[in-house]
């Protein structure tokens, strides 16, 4: 068999919206399951011994030799930048492109949208340019500013999954970052109510003591964000953390030196987690030509000898998870012609590609295909609170993706679902590619409508 299909046979219970067979990823590893999905549940998830060992309902899915089954992933650092700035992305475009990608739950950043999501009437005006565009789940984060502080508990109340803030510029006027006395404070207030507080770490001096990176030639650029940007903040924030017992969250790491010292913290008891991202597990310094912009994002994507200790501090469970950090904008904002790494809009859109950059790399590290959809589906849902996602078991939402592992192919802007086509991954080659995608059981992309629910943390579905 090549292709999914279904099969003839007796008919399913009339409540049976969906049935699935062939190879699963399941708890005990990719496993030949039949999978019945009811009410956009899961409801049923049963050994068989072949493709073909019972009769099949005339509905029934059948899986292709090559497919794999996966539950869907989460991805909870997306910049959806709808309203204000909808030309870099917005909620149809990047839930389409989630749903390429397989990614069913995503969680909206709260900065690069205007008004950034700071008060509950801007939380409201973020659900209101959401609602009926999306085509998967999409809960949001609130954001921590001067001005938000003392008001964190109403954001929290009216359903964030938690809070951001940067240390340092975050690169629009709507979003100051806080000071270290603003991050205690912060801090602080958040640990009252047990919420989470995610953290773009850089420090400010460190980059201002070594200059702009205004040049074409890339080393430039990376000299001016040394990894001692991140090592000096992440010292900050767990110290904040350690005082104030709040539960901590550090997005994007870079800088491997870090590594011992978030270890160090973990195991002292310090309610801190830490993130990834696709193009520090996937590109390489080395790579990066003079002028090449669409390669710039903050911080940077450092060298490879970097990129195999960030591996290993996944393997070693000291980085959580892999999510996106999709920071997109419009061509004309990366420079591309001028080529000058200082003035450039730093973000890499990566929504759509992210399971298979991963993975490509993954399995040419020896790291089973269970491993990389944990660090970006289960462990993901679980640092940030979003439960019963990341496994396909029974009473779980059916968001589930049909994933070839061994199919390669080579990726093209232009045939991206993102708004702008963009990417540093142009004429890469990768293995694995989502062949479809199921929110709730039904399945994403045309011609069906948008079918994303917006989540609330009290009521995430």
């Amino acid at each position: 068999m090549t292709a999914s299909s279904p099969q003839p046979g007796p008919s399913a219970p009339a409540d049976v919206e969906l049935v699935l067979r062939g190879r699963v990823l399941t708890d005990d590893g990719v496993v030949l399951r039949r999978v019945v999905v009811s009410g956009g549940r899961v409801v049923t998830v049963e050994s068989v011994s072949d493709w073909s060992d019972t009769e099949h309902g005339p509905d029934e899915v059948v899986l292709a030799d090559d497919e794999v089954l996966l539950p869907g992933l989460v991805d909870t650092h997306v910049h959806v930048n709808e309203p204000g700035r909808t030309g870099w992305e917005g909620f149809a475009s990047a839930t389409r492109a989630a749903a390429a990608g397989g990614v069913t739950t995503l969680l909206d950043m709260p900065l690069n949208s205007i008004p950034a999501t700071t008060s509950v009437a801007a939380l409201e005006t973020k659900r209101e340019a959401a609602e009926g565009r999306c085509s998967v789940d999409v809960g949001f984060w609130g954001g921590a500013v001067p001005d938000s502080l003392g008001h964190l508990a109403e954001l929290w109340d009216a359903g964030v999954f938690g809070f951001k803030c940067f240390l340092l510029d975050s690169g629009v006027p709507e979003f100051p970052p806080l000071s270290t006395a603003q991050l205690r404070a912060a801090m602080a207030e958040i640990a009252a109510f047990d919420g989470m507080l995610v953290v773009h770490a850089e420090d400010p001096e460190v980059i201002a003591a070594h200059g702009t990176g205004a040049s074409r030639a890339y080393d430039d650029f990376l000299a001016s964000r040394p990894p001692e940007a991140e090592t000096t903040a992440i010292g900050t924030v767990i110290e904040a953390a350690r005082e104030t017992g709040c539960r901590t969250h550090v997005v994007h790491l870079s800088a491997a030196e870090a590594l011992p010292a978030i270890a160090a913290a973990r195991a002292d008891g310090v309610r801190l987690t830490v993130e990834t991202c696709p193009h520090y597990l996937t590109l390489a310094a080395e790579a990066v030509q003079d002028g090449q912009t669409q390669f710039k994002c903050c911080p940077p994507v450092r060298g490879a000898a970097n990129a195999d200790l960030l591996w290993q501090g996944l393997v070693d469970g000291v980085i959580d998870c892999v999510v996106s950090d999709h920071s997109p904008c419009t061509v004309d904002l990366k420079g591309l012609e001028a080529g000058d790494f200082g003035a450039a809009w730093g973000g890499i859109s990566s929504l759509q590609l992210g399971l298979p950059l991963v993975w490509s790399e993954a399995r040419r590290r020896g790291v089973a295909l269970e491993t990389v959809v944990g660090w970006m589906s289960a462990a993901p849902a679980r640092v940030v609170g979003v439960p019963r996602r990341g496994h396909v078991t029974v009473g779980a939402p059916a968001d589930l993706v049909v994933f070839a592992p061994d199919e390669t192919w080579t990726v093209r802007a232009a045939e991206l679902q993102h708004r702008n086509p963009i990417t540093p991954y142009e004429g890469r080659t990768v293995t694995g590619r989502v062949r479809r995608t199921y929110l709730a059981g039904a399945t994403v992309g045309e011609p069906a409508p948008p079918r994303g629910r917006l989540l609330d943390r009290a009521d995430p579905r």
